[in-house]
This record gives C-alpha cells, structure tokens and sequence, in this order.
C-alpha cells in the first residue's frame, strides 16, 4: 500500500491530466455492483462470523495507518481492506446469534431505498427543495399511522383534507423526546405567564425508572433543572410500568409546590424489561394539569400493527405526541424513528426558522410543512423513500407476519427457560424480549441472591466469548437479569434453539465446577 501512495505515476488517469470525475457513469455502476456482491456476501457468510470481534481499541489505526493517502487508490484496494480490517472488527448487529440489544432489523427493500435516496441526496429541508422526498415522507408517515390504527388527529393528511397533526421522520427517539419536550417547555412558559425563560427553574417533567435513559438526557439539553427531573419508581406489583396513582401523587405535590407540571414521558416496551406503561391513564393524569404526554413507542410500536398487540396503544388519542423506530423492528434500516404529533403548530411554533434565503410561495401559502421546522437543524436525509418502499413490496400482512413469528420464537424461548428449574423467568414477556436468570438456589454456584447475580455475569461472558451468541444484561428490581431479544432480520428457530442448548451447556459446565 505504501507504494500506492508514494507514486502517483502509476495512476495512469491522473499521469495523462484526466479531470477527477467522482460520478463517473462507469464507476458507478462497477463500484455499486461490487458493493452489492459484498453486502449479498456478507449476509449469506454473517452466521457463521463470531458475533463479538476480538480486536482492541486503535487497532483500525493501526492497520489502515493513521494518515490519509495523498493518491488515489483502485476501488478493488479499498474493498480489500474493507474486507480485511473493518469487517473482522464489527459486531455484527445482523447475525441471527444477536440476541443482546433490540433489534437493528433490515430487508432488501429499505436497503434498496436507502441506496437511491443516498445517490440522489437531496436536502429537503423545505417543501420546494425537495417535492417528493416531502410528499413521500407524508405518505409514508399517514401510511404507517393507518397500520397502527393512530387516531386521524396524528396524521397529515385525512380524508378532509389536511389535518392540524401530522408527523416527521428523524433519526432517534432522543430525537423525537428533545424536541417535544421544548415544545412543551414553551408552552408551559406562557401558560404559567412566564416572562421569557425566567420560569423555566418551576418546570418539571416525569416518567418511571425504566424509562430511556436518553429521556433523562433530552430533559438537561432541554433546559430543565436536574432537580425537578421526576423518575418515579417501579416495581414488581405493576410489572415494572408507571403507576398512574403514584404519578398523580408525584405531579400534585410539585404543583402545590409552586412547580408546574411540564411534561410525562410513558414507554410502551421499554428497553430494560419491555414493560408497558398504561397510555390512557397517565394521559387521565397529565390531564389535570395540562401537561403534554409523549409515548416513547421505539420498539414495541411495531408490534402494534398487529391488532392483538394494538391494546398497548389504547388511550392514545388523548396523548400529545408519539413516536415508534421502524429501524428497531419493522425491517427498515438506521436511521428511521416517526413522530407524530397531534398540533404540529405546537412543535412548529418552537422550531421554525425563517431566513430569507429560504422563503418561497409554497412555504408562504400555508399549504404545506417544511419538515425542518420538525427537528433541531434544518438539512435532512430522504428518510421517507426506504419506508415506503418496505410498506409498498412487502405489504401488511408480511410485516405483520415478521413481528408475529420474533413473538412466537420468544415464547419458545420462554418456554424452554421454565422448563429448566436453575432458570426462572424475571418479568413477564410482553412482545419478543425474555429477561431471565440463573435463580437463586440452582446451585452450589448461585446460593444467595448475590452469588445468582455472580453466576449470571458469568454465564452472559462465557455465552459471548464463544462468539456463538451474543446476549446482553440489566438490572431489575435490583437484581442482575439477562436480556434475550429475538428479532434479528435473518433469525430462524433453529438460532434460537442453538443458543438455548449453548445456555444450558455452559450454565452445566459452570456448575460442575
């Protein structure tokens, strides 16, 4: 490689004075078709790569140099040490041994869509710099909103006409909690007749400890004062979701405090044990004082397109916002998370810009909404166009078939666990996600609660050094719980079976000594 960089005379292109033409027809397509070869590759040979890479920290610096090359360098040598050195380091999200974290599904059509909209890289930060990437984002956000059976408030476009909801597409749920909680942050600030921000320091938000952590960080980039950040507590008595008796008592006691309840963040499926906080009765709550109500859908709201999960959704037309990650579980690839809104003046009127530069008609007559005044900056990706196409080839009934057969796998899953009596199941399994554990009293290995916690750290170690499976961990009700998510794009049954046999082997081996 050294004398690739060190002799550009051996370029012949740029030895005759040949202009660098970087969207060269030809090298589009033979780049391109080279690069499907990988991905196609790549997902036939992913089984059988450790799921876990055995690499330090700087070893890409070191076998890449730490340098740029000063000359250019044949497509087919870049591929080489994509294959050589960036592949071997990864943890491939997309083994069907994933088990640790939600899901990061995919399929051939979002990959399809993310490519075209990459090449044809518009910016549609206004209705008129991009027409269609706007018009397609609309359609695919009102399509989604018909297969979760959303109320029309939360839709941009009903059979009236255009609605005062309506939705964008960003790349987070950190995202999506940030700019609804300055949403709410100002309006609380002119319903309490604050002059300015100088009342921000009597806002208060509220959601349960398993809420996302990232919540908790929206809230302080918000402006929020740490000090009046509410994570109320949970427990097994409410499978670990909101209690909406203790969220009433919370809220009164910071209202007759001199507070002012500002905002509550409920979850449905949340990430340490996929509990389900009740949408209607937190709404009942946050109702009394006029706070906004978002629901943190990321992972679960997928399932919901499926009419016998939907009830985890009921009361959401008394909610102000919501938003659900189809990059979690709906086949479509990072980064792709939908919020809706049922005002999205209310959203607007915190985040509209309006430089001149900008101005057009079609801004100017109303008809239309610029999607950057949706989210914190103002360029964004042509997210809508992998959406659509995921919705428009595979159809409902296909996705509903996906979530539904990670759900009956989990259960298998579940099964084989209370079936061996050193495991018990920790939490009830909601969607496709099993928290469970090496009980206390197994073994000589977990006779106290705290040696289960040991033996359990140890096993989700030994499980991910085989490279077999991966598996992550949380703490529930103070104790150290494993996490096994199924819905890995390429997953089968017989994935899940393998790593079943794997637990108990090691759990076996374990114990024996």
């Amino acid at each position: 490689m050294g004398s690739l960089d060190t002799n550009p005379t051996a370029f012949s292109a740029f030895a005759a004075g040949e202009a660098f033409q970087p969207l060269d027809a030809d090298d589009v397509r033979s780049y391109l078709h080279k690069a499907v070869d990988f991905i196609s590759d790549y997902y036939k040979s992913v089984e059988s790569m450790p799921v876990l890479p055995n690499v330090k920290p700087g070893y890409l610096q070191d076998e890449l140099r730490a340098s740029p090359p000063t000359y250019s360098a044949p497509f087919d040598v870049t591929m080489k040490e994509l294959r050589s050195s960036v592949v071997p380091g990864m943890t491939h999200w997309a083994s069907p041994n994933f088990f640790a974290f939600f899901p990061s599904t995919n399929s051939a059509a979002a990959i399809a869509g993310d490519l075209i909209a990459s090449a044809m890289n518009t910016v549609g930060f206004t209705w008129q710099a991009a027409p269609a990437a706007t018009e397609m984002e609309v359609l695919a956000l009102d399509w989604l909103a018909q297969m979760l059976n959303l109320p029309t408030s939360f839709m941009n476009r009903t059979g009236e006409g255009r609605g005062t909801g309506g939705g964008v597409i960003l790349g987070t749920t950190s995202e999506a909690m940030l700019v609804t909680l300055v949403a709410a942050r100002d309006a609380a600030l002119r319903r309490s007749g604050s002059d300015g921000v100088s009342g921000l320091h009597r806002l208060a938000v509220y959601a349960a400890d398993q809420t996302h952590s990232t919540f908790f960080k929206a809230c302080r980039l918000a402006g929020f004062d740490p000090a009046n950040i509410r994570s109320i507590p949970t427990g097994a008595e409410t499978d670990y979701g909101l209690d909406p008796a203790k969220l009433l008592e919370v809220m009164q006691a910071d209202a007759d405090a001199g507070l002012v309840p500002t905002y509550v963040c409920a979850t449905v499926g949340t990430t340490s044990s996929n509990a389900v906080d009740p949408v209607g009765a937190v709404a009942d709550v946050a109702a009394r004082f006029n706070a906004w109500v978002h629901v943190d859908a990321a992972y679960a709201g997928s399932a919901c397109i499926c009419p016998e999960f939907r009830h985890h959704l009921d009361g959401v037309e008394r909610v102000d916002s919501i938003s659900m990650s189809p990059h979690k579980w709906l086949m479509t690839c990072l980064d792709c998370t939908c919020l809706y809104v049922r005002d999205t003046h209310r959203l607007t009127g915190s985040l509209e810009t309006n430089p001149e530069y900008l101005k057009n008609h079609a801004s100017d007559s109303g008809e239309v909404t610029d999607l950057k005044d949706m989210q914190v900056g103002v360029g964004r990706r042509f997210r809508g166009l992998k959406l659509w196409m995921v919705m428009r080839t595979y159809g409902v009934a296909k996705l509903q078939e996906h979530i539904r057969s990670d759900v009956a796998m989990a259960k298998m899953f579940e099964d084989l666990v209370r079936g061996d009596d050193r495991f018990e199941v920790v939490v009830p399994r909601n969607f496709a996600l099993v928290c469970f554990r090496i009980k206390a009293g197994a073994g000589a290995a977990a006779v106290t609660e705290e040696d289960a916690d040991e033996a359990n750290r140890e096993l989700m170690e030994r499980l991910n050094k085989t490279g077999k499976a991966y598996i992550a961990h949380t703490v529930v009700g103070d104790r150290f719980v494993l996490r096994f998510a199924v819905g890995s794009s390429l997953q089968e049954e017989r994935h899940v079976r393998s790593a079943w046999e794997l637990i108990k082997k090691t759990t076996t081996e374990m114990m024996m000594n």
